[in-house]
């Protein structure tokens, strides 16, 4: 199975690469496929995702690389659709559902665009208790699927993004840890695909993929469906940290990853 990446991002949102580069990129590192998955529009001023005027755009550039790249590399249009955005008006071929930031009497709180965004979400929104911060984060991980109709759930703990080393909170604290696992548990319900997710690597902000190995282990034990992505957000992070993601997924039991075919979501042995 040639790889692919179903989780890239361009200049339509908050990626530093072109649509076409992001494909050329692909090809030329043998990936059978590239799915684009553009932030949807949000209801807030934001810097990530796309506005509503980008999307049809967005639509238009990608269809046409589907057509150029016909016969040597499939081309997917999708759509990361965080759980505070509307639903979109269009048909995509798949959705990655995700929670990237946090509704507070506050104000916004971004778990995801910098490290000083999330330390004021802890001081100022949750009155200095990060742990308060991480169990509404789960809270509303756990509705992800529910509330965007994704057929992957993006970056389950993408919470720890900037929190490597435990900068922020301790990852084996026992309210986090249980926050997490019933999120989990209610996503396995919905037989939803998870994440392999690197791209918290090829943006220096952690050395290892997400989801967290005790968390993998557990979506094994429940016979959950793993892929691997890049979220890669510029060209020269096409396949970044896929040799390690996959290692990770075979520590944790894994023998197989899920590959979308243009139609439906097929597994294969992982690579050796």
């Amino acid at each position: 199975m040639k790889p692919q990446n179903l989780h890239t991002h361009t200049t339509f949102c908050d990626g530093k690469s072109t649509a076409e580069e992001m494909a050329a990129a692909a090809l030329a590192a043998g990936c059978g496929s590239i799915g684009f998955s553009g932030h949807a529009p949000l209801p807030f001023p934001n810097v990530w995702s796309m506005k509503e005027e980008s999307v049809a755009p967005y639509r238009a550039a990608v269809l046409a690389l589907r057509e150029e790249y016909a016969g040597r590399m499939a081309v997917y249009l999708g759509l990361e659709q965080d759980i505070l955005s509307p639903a979109p008006a269009d048909p995509y071929d798949y959705r990655i559902g995700s929670v990237h930031c946090l509704e507070t009497a506050e104000g916004i709180v971004s778990v995801d665009h910098t490290p000083d965004d999330f330390a004021w979400g802890i001081r100022c929104c949750y009155g200095g208790d990060p742990r308060a911060l991480v169990e509404d984060y789960y809270r509303q991980e756990a509705q992800v699927a529910e509330k965007t109709g994704c057929e992957i759930v993006g970056h389950f703990d993408l919470v720890t993004k900037f929190n490597e080393g435990g900068r922020f909170f301790d990852e084996e604290d026992r309210r986090c840890r249980a926050a997490a696992l019933e999120a989990l548990d209610a996503l396995l319900e919905r037989n939803v695909l998870f994440e392999i997710n690197t791209g918290a690597m090829s943006r220096g902000y952690r050395s290892v993929p997400y989801p967290a190995p005790f968390l993998l282990r557990h979506i094994h034990a429940r016979r959950g469906r793993i892929l691997v992505t890049g979220d890669s957000h510029s060209a020269a992070a096409i396949l970044h940290g896929y040799p390690q993601a996959f290692a990770l997924a075979a520590a944790c039991g894994f023998t197989a990853s899920w590959y979308f075919d243009g139609r439906q979501f097929v597994d294969a042995p992982l690579p050796r």
